[in-house]
C-alpha cells in the first residue's frame, strides 16, 4: 500500500494552481505550509486503510526540481465524464496536454486515461477504469 507521494516543485503558488485544479474534486483537502502543499483525503472509520496522502514541495536538498523520466502519478476517477472535466481544469491552470482523454488500444477496453504535465514537468494521469461505463469501441 502507498503511504504518500511527493512531487518536486519550484514555483509552489503554480503546483498549487494546477493541483487544486482537479484535487479537490476527488477529495483532497489542501494545507499549506513552510515546507509546500500537502493534499489528503480525511480518513473514515470504515476504511481498512487511510487515503494515501500527496505532497508538492521543493526538493530537501535545495537544488531545482525535476520531473523523472518514466515516473508518473496516476488519480483513479469515478467516471468518463469526470476524467475529462478535471483534465480540461487542470489544462486551465496551467497544465500541458499529454494525451487527451479516452481510450487507448493498448490498455483494457473499460481503461480510459488522460494525461498531463504539471507546471514543473511532473507526469499525472487521470484515469477511470469503471465497469458500468461504456467501454472501448472495438
Amino acid at each position: 500500500m502507498i503511504g504518500y507521494v511527493t512531487v518536486g516543485a519550484d514555483d509552489i503558488p503554480l503546483a498549487e494552481k494546477f493541483y487544486s485544479a482537479f484535487l479537490p474534486g476527488l477529495g483532497y483537502t489542501l494545507d499549506i505550509s513552510p515546507e509546500g502543499l500537502s493534499y489528503s483525503i480525511p480518513a473514515t472509520t470504515d476504511q481498512a486503510h487511510e487515503p494515501a496522502d500527496f505532497y508538492v514541495k521543493p526538493p530537501y536538498d535545495g537544488q531545482a526540481a525535476s520531473a523523472g523520466n518514466g515516473a508518473m502519478v496516476a488519480f483513479q476517477i469515478p467516471t468518463q465524464a469526470m476524467v475529462r472535466e478535471l483534465h480540461a481544469a487542470a489544462l486551465a491552470a496551467g497544465g500541458r496536454n499529454e494525451g487527451a482523454p479516452g481510450f487507448r488500444a493498448d490498455y483494457s477496453a473499460h481503461f480510459y486515461v488522460g494525461y498531463l504535465r504539471d507546471p514543473q514537468g511532473n507526469k499525472i494521469a487521470l484515469y477511470c477504469r469503471n465497469k458500468h461505463e461504456p467501454g472501448r469501441p472495438d
